[in-house]
């Protein structure tokens, strides 16, 4: 039997080097910032190619944001499925603070434009952070039913939990410096890991 692989066309092609050249740019010049002549020039193509694959440019940036949040929740559900034990969180934080490095434009520009853009604040958070709020809520209610995690509200639990790594992506560099090490990288997965997991209050301290 004859397999079929797919193959990228010319348009999708061109279509992805947009989208790429859009985080680019508007991670570093921000979305008012970057003309569409500009975005057209980065990305090797006429200006009126890129209205022949989006409508204008806020459509090219809400794009770029939700594709990037879907990619990150894909990587997520495929950690946290891998992972060895409920305990073991400092490797997937590893992991994933090594995934944002890599993607620090698209927190970039989800962060900072979504300020001021709604539609795209909203879509974001229906399309894409609700999904990876569920996704981990289910990690760790099914940790609480096992005894492993001590009860409480599942979904907060899972805010914190996401919520630690969306500001070590959105602040990289300010809480880990310029191109750090792969040791700076452990020490904080293992650092972020140990405050998750055990809080930050000694044991049998009265308040």
């Amino acid at each position: 039997m004859k397999t079929i692989h797919a193959t990228r066309t010319p348009e999708s092609e061109t279509r992805t080097r947009i989208l790429a050249s859009a985080r680019r740019l508007f991670a570093r010049q921000g979305f008012e910032g970057t003309t569409t002549r500009a975005l057209a020039r980065a990305a090797g193509v006429a200006e009126g190619t890129l209205f022949r694959h989006f409508d204008n440019k806020k459509a090219i940036l809400v794009e770029v944001a939700t594709q990037g949040w879907v990619e990150l929740l894909t990587d997520l559900l495929t950690e946290l499925s891998e992972m060895g034990s409920y305990k073991a969180v400092s490797q997937v934080m590893q992991r994933r603070l090594l995934h944002l490095r890599d993607n620090a434009d698209l927190m970039r520009v989800c962060f900072l434009e979504a300020q001021f853009h709604p539609e795209l604040r909203e879509r974001i958070q229906k399309e894409s952070i609700e999904k990876m709020t569920d996704v981990a809520e289910a990690f760790v209610q099914t940790a609480i039913d096992r005894g492993i995690y001590r009860p409480m509200n599942p979904r907060l639990v899972a805010k914190v939990f996401l919520g630690m790594f969306a500001i070590s992506g959105f602040s990289y560099e300010t809480l880990m410096g310029e191109n750090p090490s792969p040791q700076t990288m452990k020490d904080m997965a293992e650092g972020l890991a140990d405050i998750f997991l055990n809080g930050v209050l000694a044991k049998d301290i009265e308040g």
